[in-house]
């Protein structure tokens, strides 16, 4: 059935999903049938702190504040209505990273997040120790790194959780996460669906000698799947989200989840042998496993669905911040030639311009490296793009190489699940603004993994959608599984265009990513001379 959206929003009835990107905090409000009937945004940027990325808690406020305002605003506008009250609120975030607090709330360090690369130390140690992979940007990395180098602020803390784990916690008092995304701050047990109690045990001894007041169970929130009770916006939650007094409290508010959990809903990929990529500022491939990989691997890491399956992902720092920061370079052009600028038709035009490049992008190599990239080793980056004298340099392959090398990286990491392990999927979607563009990145991508590459209508904005279904799913659910839920409710059938991989596309970029590590030497060495 259709429904009003006025109507909805006056009863209560809509549902807000929130996710805190890199570049932008995104709100959608959906209806009974999840269409989204409203949405906002916030643009901000990540602030390197003595060495680390970082965003400051005034600006995680100011953003949320600004975010839900634009939200508003556009309900204003659109239905002539106030939210005054909603069904159900879900925050999702970029995961992992390290927020420590002491017992009056207060942070203990600056927010430090995925991004940043100092933890190699102690991810080494930690992956040795569980025989587990722990990655860089792991929660518990950062608490082992801040260990060993003797941070003060370590034996004052009082919880530590991640940046959707704060955020729920001050909207609604519980100091809770969904297990996707606790499992990237300890490995979860797919059995229990919380820590890893064996690892727990082993690095509450590790850290013993130390003597700090706390054990490790202390500081953690608590790991909830999907669908189960997270408390509900408090008033003071409700004047942090609406600084304008509209919004009531008594709204639920389902489980935290990091972005990757988000995009795996968004795309209807949780039930085994499904997967998906997201591409945005960083990119994850996921892949829901149907068995436990043979052994280890540095550059896979193994979290959870938000319902509690283990998960293979590939994850890259770097994906379209490079990208972006070139297709500005036409947007500067067009200005001062006096032309009328049309983002969105530049980026459409030079995507679409790319696929008459050569397959193999004429020989010409983009490394997108703004920052570190832990798959190929480094734990600094330096934006670059190279090319021999006997390339054949020209527009489309220029633009097929900068759109390849956004992807390179996840290439080579998910090389090791589809031929040393074997891993079989039956379908992968892709989500992010890679594929805003019908057509383009699907097709990159699919030669990049020698797969068919799905992507829904959503493709551009899933993560916030994606949130905004768990948070519909906690009042509807009913007991139904999530991959069912998602199966015939969401979805209904519904599984999105699919591009199948073109054989010579494949083959190009096969020639396109041997070159490409080939010339890693030439990034290390930009690396090690960088400014």
């Amino acid at each position: 059935m259709a429904y009003n959206p006025k109507q909805i929003i006056e009863q209560g009835k809509a549902v807000l999903g929130i996710e805190f990107g890199s570049t932008r905090i995104k709100a959608v409000l959906i209806d009974p049938e999840f269409k989204p009937i409203a949405q906002g945004s916030h643009t901000w940027e990540n602030q390197l702190v003595n060495g680390l990325w970082s965003y400051s808690v005034e600006s995680i406020w100011f953003g949320l504040q600004d975010c839900y305002q634009n939200l508003r605003a556009q309900v204003l506008e659109k239905y002539e209505c106030e939210i005054e009250n909603l069904a159900s609120i879900g925050i999702s975030a970029m995961m992992h990273g390290y927020m420590p607090f002491d017992k009056h709330g207060d942070i203990l360090a600056p927010f430090r997040t995925w991004r940043c690369t100092n933890t190699g130390k102690a991810a080494a140690e930690l992956s040795s120790l569980f025989n587990f992979n722990i990655p860089l940007r792991w929660s518990i990395s950062h608490l082992y790194q801040a260990i060993l180098d003797d941070e003060p602020h370590v034996k004052d803390i009082d919880y530590l959780t991640t940046l959707a784990g704060f955020i729920h916690w001050q909207l609604t008092g519980k100091k809770v996460l969904g297990v996707g995304d606790a499992s990237g701050m300890i490995p979860v047990d797919p059995a229990t669906k919380s820590y890893n109690a064996e690892m727990v045990a082993k690095f509450d001894k590790l850290i013993a000698p130390k003597g700090y007041p706390w054990k490790l169970l202390d500081i953690l929130p608590q790991s909830l799947d999907a669908g189960q009770d997270a408390g509900c916006l408090t008033e003071a939650g409700a004047r942090k989200l609406d600084i304008t007094g509209h919004l009531k409290p008594g709204a639920q508010i389902c489980p935290p989840e990091g972005d990757a959990g988000t995009g795996m809903v968004a795309t209807n990929a949780v039930r085994p042998r499904t997967g998906n990529v997201s591409a945005g500022t960083s990119s994850f491939s996921m892949i829901v496993l149907e068995k436990d990989l043979k052994k280890p691997h540095d550059v896979i890491d193994i979290v959870t669905t938000p319902d509690g399956s283990p998960v293979a992902m590939v994850h890259c720092n770097n994906c379209t911040s490079d990208l972006n920061a070139w297709v500005n370079l036409f947007k500067e052009y067009e200005e001062i030639m006096g032309m009328k600028v049309d983002m969105a038709r530049i980026f459409t035009n030079l995507f679409n311009h790319a696929l008459k490049g050569s397959k193999d992008c004429g020989g010409i190599m983009s490394f997108n490296y703004v920052s570190g990239e832990p798959v190929t080793g480094f734990a600094d980056g330096r934006p670059l793009f190279v090319r021999s004298a006997q390339d054949k340099f020209n527009l489309a392959n220029f633009m097929r190489a900068i759109i390849s090398g956004a992807i390179g990286v996840l290439k080579i990491g998910n090389d090791i699940l589809f031929k040393e392990e074997k891993i079989k999927v039956d379908r992968i979607t892709g989500h992010g603004g890679l594929f805003t563009t019908p057509g383009v990145g699907q097709r990159i991508l699919g030669a990049a993994l020698n797969s068919p590459i799905s992507c829904m209508e959503t493709a551009g904005e899933g993560g916030p959608w994606g949130m905004a279904i768990l948070a519909a799913y906690r009042i509807n659910g009913g007991g139904q599984n999530l991959a069912d839920y998602l199966d015939e409710k969401v979805f209904a059938g519904n599984t999105g265009t699919s591009v199948a991989p073109d054989p010579e596309d494949v083959e190009g970029f096969n020639a396109y990513i041997e070159n490409y590590k080939a010339c890693l030497p030439i990034e290390a060495a930009a690396v090690a001379h960088k400014k």
